[in-house]
């Protein structure tokens, strides 16, 4: 049994600088099977409806991610802000060329800006996105990272954060260990997915981050199958 009293800081293989975009495309997208069968992007949605409920928008509600991948999630975005009658337009933000790159080709429709640039350079010259999120993005990072990281999420959207990522537990390691090793025919998703819930925060670790950002105000709810949807509203 793996002890994950403490987060694992093992760098995961999709954070090398070696890896092949035919590579990295089969993760995404077996990443993105992942999200729609175990409700990654309903919590995502979730995180959307807190963010904007009981607000009035006179223009259309401006959605950024950053590490936003192949654009799934803001793909999902877009269907539940269709759906609900909810009119959206999107910044995607990705440190990987290819990967904007194959946002912009994969989904064309998107009413969306994909930038290629480190979230942390990034200015917002004419108006700042209404919500800034992120989606299996933050236990890429170390917890000094992560507190810089919330204060530029907070300082650039008008109307607020979220977050979706893992919670840290055994059953989620095994079960997505034994999936993947049945179901992926990615290597990357096979070595990456165990070890990105290794890496993954728990509750008390959330709090003390956000402490360290200086951010008081947020909440953190508990979502199947073992994420955190962590949301700050702007006052």
């Amino acid at each position: 049994m793996i002890n994950l009293t403490n987060r694992s800081y093992t760098k995961e293989l999709l954070d090398g600088d070696d890896i092949s975009f035919a590579d990295i495309r089969q993760n995404m997208q077996e990443l993105n099977t992942i999200n729609s069968l175990l409700g990654g992007h309903a919590i995502t949605t979730s995180g959307i409806y807190e963010c904007i409920s009981n607000k009035v928008f006179n223009q259309p509600v401006c959605i950024c991610e950053i590490g936003c991948g192949g654009g799934d999630n803001l793909k999902a975005i877009a269907k539940y802000c269709r759906k609900k009658n909810i009119p959206a337009t999107f910044i995607g933000i990705d440190i990987k060329e290819d990967c904007t790159a194959f946002a912009k080709h994969q989904y064309p429709e998107l009413d969306a800006v994909w930038m290629t640039s480190d979230y942390r350079l990034v200015n917002f010259e004419k108006q700042k996105p209404d919500i800034i999120f992120s989606s299996l993005f933050c236990h890429h990072f170390r917890e000094d990272a992560l507190t810089n990281m919330l204060q530029w999420m907070k300082a650039n959207a008008t109307q607020g954060f979220f977050i979706n990522d893992l919670h840290r537990h055994p059953l989620a390691y095994y079960s997505i260990k034994w999936m993947t090793k049945i179901c992926s025919r990615s290597y990357l998703v096979k070595n990456d997915g165990p070890l990105s819930v290794a890496r993954g925060f728990i509750k008390s670790e959330w709090n003390e981050i956000f402490r360290s950002a200086g951010i008081s105000r947020f909440s953190i709810k508990w979502k199947w199958a073992f994420r955190y949807l962590i949301v700050c509203k702007n006052d």
